[in-house]
């Protein structure tokens, strides 16, 4: 059926999306992060005027969850570590993941998106960053990772997980940067411990920080979730469930 141009530009309103509402901002060294709302489960995080997060748009960010943890299922207290909370939703996937006694600690370095995520952005999330297996850290996860390294066995994870917005890319340092740099990576493989996972999201996949992380002695592989259009990607890389290091992962990576 033909639709009357005239009855069509009376109807354009219906179309048209609502304002965006700043419900919050804070100023940080990387520009003002704000959380805007435009309707009831629709939010968005930005920061510097850069989009960080939108609510309807996670897919990646809940496959990155759930590639880490899915072999932790059944596994009676899995400790589970998650490298940045955004909006909760890859902490919701890992916790969805994981049995009621598993334990996931989450490095967060804005105490206000903690704020936001048990505050106006709990529904979307049915409450994860308040779920009685989270413990939330404030402070730098590459802090959190090569403390977890270098310190008693027994506080090791069966999973890290990294939902940062700045992924790995070409730009990275090869060795020094201090979450994807060859150093880096070899401080998350003695922070896991045998058979764990080491899941990263990025927004394009990046040649280089696969290489160190198979380097480091990773099984890796990577996804791109989604469909059409512009997809994220997700890395998996796994530890042999043996304590045997490859003679690889002892060399410092140049790659």
């Amino acid at each position: 059926m033909t639709v009357p141009v005239a009855l069509f530009k009376g109807c354009k309103n219906l179309f048209m999306a609502k304002p965006w509402k700043t419900i919050e901002s804070i100023t940080t060294d990387e520009g003002v992060l704000e959380l805007r709302q435009r309707d009831e489960r629709d939010f968005l995080i930005t920061v510097g005027g850069l989009v960080l997060m939108n609510s309807m748009a996670n897919r990646s960010e809940v496959v990155l969850g759930q590639f880490a943890c899915k072999h932790l299922k059944n596994h009676s207290g899995a400790r589970v570590l998650v490298g940045g909370l955004g909006m909760g939703c890859t902490l919701r996937a890992v916790l969805d993941s994981l049995s009621t006694t598993a334990e996931v600690v989450v490095a967060e370095l804005n105490p206000v998106v903690l704020e936001w995520c048990r505050g106006p952005l709990a529904d979307l999330t049915g409450g994860a960053a308040s779920d009685p297996r989270v413990r939330v850290e404030i402070g730098d996860v590459a802090d959190l990772v090569r403390n977890t390294s270098r310190g008693d066995s027994s506080k090791k994870f069966d999973a890290i997980v990294f939902d940062l917005y700045k992924g790995p890319h070409y730009h990275t340092d090869k060795i020094k940067d201090p979450l994807y740099g060859s150093r880096a990576i070899e401080n998350a493989r003695l922070a896991l411990k045998p058979g764990g996972v080491f899941s990263i999201w990025g927004e394009n996949y990046d040649e280089g920080f696969d290489k160190r992380l198979r380097a480091a002695g990773f099984t890796v592989r990577h996804e791109r979730p989604g469909r059409g259009g512009f997809r994220h990607v997700v890395f998996m890389a796994k530890l042999a469930a043996t304590k045997g290091v490859p003679s690889a992962a002892r060399r410092k990576s140049k790659t």
